[in-house]
Parts: structure tokens; C-alpha cells; sequence
């Protein structure tokens, strides 16, 4: 319980403010057509990179946690620690959310196709959130079964369970070592996993802790009492997780990234008169996308315009694919509906 419970601290307290902003809003590829078109080579080679590293530490951290997650049950079972057996669980969930996490970076490897244009990338959002909706779940199974050992604490071998619980800790600090080595600032499928593994080591701590205060005072409650605090912190930060998932699924616009500010920027361009129809949203982690219609006066240069427009978003604000639409405004916006957003 204890260990549930403090794992969920971590990945709440990890989470919070800096979780997934850093994760979903990286940066994207420019283009335009006549909207123009452009693509950073250098981008996708770095992507490509981070996806190979990604991998690594996602695979060596589900060997680590799937093998030490049988010690746990093994040692919940013979030890009759509660604790033991409810970080076993958790480290269960853990392992299923780094294999999804594998299986979602793998797909999203997959080539674009006729059906599927942008191919399966958007998978790591949704990975992501399971990952979210799985920590709020724990969370609460853990005020469950917190509530029942506030009434009954188990007679528990202290002894067996800080062997144990120490041990996890170790596991948990290489595997959070491992993921660290991953991508986890700029995806927010490697950063979810990364919650999970630092919610597993602060259930260890907080084993520990509660062992050596039933060995020492003999204190059976100890362990309820940091249960329920850990799943505080583990539900805010499932709850975190998944919110900002959700925000890349409902296409919303990345956080470091203001539409007034960008319109602004691309109206000041000379010949420019107004900027309207303007989108910007992720299709997953390090991947933004921007859309917009730009009005230009009778001198203006078609193919300058655009070329300035994509240096501004490059340059300014990190978007590297976009797609512009530049239309002379004596003829207006040629939207068959009779107007654009």
C-alpha cells in the first residue's frame, strides 16, 4: 500500500507544471502551398534518433520492472506484506504501461498510407493517456484498500519486506536512470512512463519506511497512512497526464505557443494585411502543425511572402511543418462558404 501510494507522489509530484507541457509541444516541420511546403530534414533525423533511444530505455526498463515485479509477489506472498504485494500491482500496471509505450513508438514508425496520411504517430497520445487513466485508477484502488488497513493492520515480517522493498528501490532507480537517458522532455509517451517507474521508487522508499516503523515502534498503521498520501499525489498527477493527452487529441494549441502572437508576427511581414483562418495543434510529441490564410496587398510577391513567413515560424517560434495559404485581398479569401474563421 505504502509503496502504491508513494509512487503515486512521484509521478503527481514530477508531473505537475513541467509533466507534459515540455512533452507534447515541441517543435514542427514548415511548409506552404499556394499554399507552400517545407520540410526540416534535420528534424526528422533528429526524431528519428530520439525514437532509437526512446526504445532502448522503454525495453531494458520493461526487463527490469516485469522481472522485479515476480521478486515483489514471491515476497508479498511469504512476507503476508500487503505493501509488497500492492507495489507488485503497481509495477504490473507499470510494466503493461512501458510495453504500450514500446508498442506505441514502434507503430508510430509506420509509414504514412493513403487512409492514414500522417500514419500512426498519433498512438503515443493515446498510449499516453491510458498511461494517465491507469495512475488515477491505482490511485484509487489505493484509498480502497487503505480505508480497510486503517481498521485491520496485518500482522507483517518487517524484515522480509525492507529486504525486499530496498531492493525495489535500487530497480527503480536504474530503470528511472534508463528512461532518463530517453527523450522524456520532449515525449510525452516516454515522460508518462517515466511517472510510472519514479511512482514505483517512491513506493519503495515508502515501504521502506513503513517496515523499519513496524520493526522499530511497531507501528501496523504506518503503512495505510502513507498509502494515502502517495495516491494524493499519484491521482493529480494521472489526472495531469491525461488532461494534457486529451488536449492533443481535442487538436488544441501547444502551450509555449500563442495564436495572437504568431498572427502578429506574420502580420508585421510588409505587404501583409491581415492573417486569419489560423490553426496550430500537435499531431504527437516534437510534431506541431500550423495552418493559416495570409492576406497580401497588389504588390505583394506570392513566393517571398511565404519564404518570409516560413523564416518567422522557424525562427521565432519552433514550427517547422505548416501549411500557407496566401491569397491577394482585393479577390478575398476563396472559401466556397463565403468566408473563414
Amino acid at each position: 500500500m505504502v509503496l502504491v501510494s508513494f509512487q503515486i507522489i512521484v509521478a503527481t509530484f514530477c508531473d505537475i507544471r513541467h509533466n507534459v507541457y515540455m512533452s507534447i509541444y515541441s517543435y514542427n516541420e514548415i511548409g506552404g502551398v499556394k499554399m507552400g511546403h517545407h520540410h526540416g530534414h534535420s528534424h526528422g533525423h533528429n526524431h528519428s534518433h530520439g525514437n532509437i533511444e526512446n526504445k532502448k530505455a522503454l525495453f531494458l526498463s520493461f526487463l527490469l520492472i516485469s522481472t522485479f515485479m515476480v521478486v515483489e509477489v514471491v515476497g508479498g506472498i511469504m512476507t503476508n506484506s500487503l505493501a509488497l504485494l500492492s507495489d507488485a500491482g503497481h509495477m504490473l500496471s507499470d510494466a503493461v504501461a512501458l510495453g504500450l509505450s514500446l508498442f506505441a513508438i514502434k507503430l508510430g514508425e509506420r509509414k504514412a498510407s493513403a487512409s492514414k496520411t500522417y500514419g500512426y504517430k498519433r498512438f503515443e497520445i493515446i498510449a499516453a493517456a491510458l498511461n494517465g487513466i491507469t495512475l488515477i485508477l491505482i490511485s484509487i484502488y489505493i484509498f480502497f484498500e487503505a480505508y480497510h488497513r486503517f481498521f485491520n493492520p496485518p500482522e507483517v515480517l518487517s524484515g522480509g519486506m525492507l529486504i525486499i522493498s530496498t531492493l525495489g528501490l535500487l530497480i527503480n532507480i536504474v530503470a528511472a536512470w534508463i528512461l532518463m537517458r530517453g527523450n522524456k522532455e520532449e515525449n510525452l509517451n516516454i515522460r508518462s512512463a517515466f511517472l510510472h517507474v519514479i511512482g514505483d521508487m517512491l513506493g519503495s522508499v515508502g515501504a521502506i519506511i513503513a517496515a523499519l516503523l513496524m520493526m522499530v515502534f511497531g507501528w501496523g498503521i504506518a503503512d495505510p497512512i502513507a498509502s494515502v498520501l502517495v495516491a494524493i499525489l499519484i491521482i493529480v498527477s494521472g489526472w495531469r497526464v491525461t488532461k494534457d493527452s486529451l488536449h492533443i487529441l481535442m487538436e488544441g494549441t501547444p502551450a509555449h505557443l500563442q495564436i495572437e502572437q504568431v498572427k502578429s508576427a506574420l502580420t508585421n511581414i510588409p505587404h501583409v494585411k491581415e492573417v486569419h483562418d489560423i490553426h496550430i495543434w500537435s499531431i504527437t510529441s516534437g510534431m506541431p502543425m500550423l495552418s493559416c490564410h495570409i492576406g497580401i496587398d497588389e504588390d505583394g510577391v506570392h513566393d517571398i511572402i511565404l519564404h518570409h513567413a516560413q523564416s518567422i515560424l522557424h525562427d521565432d517560434f519552433g514550427i517547422e511543418h505548416s501549411t500557407i495559404q496566401v491569397e491577394k485581398r482585393e479577390f478575398g479569401c476563396p472559401n466556397h462558404h463565403g468566408s473563414c474563421n
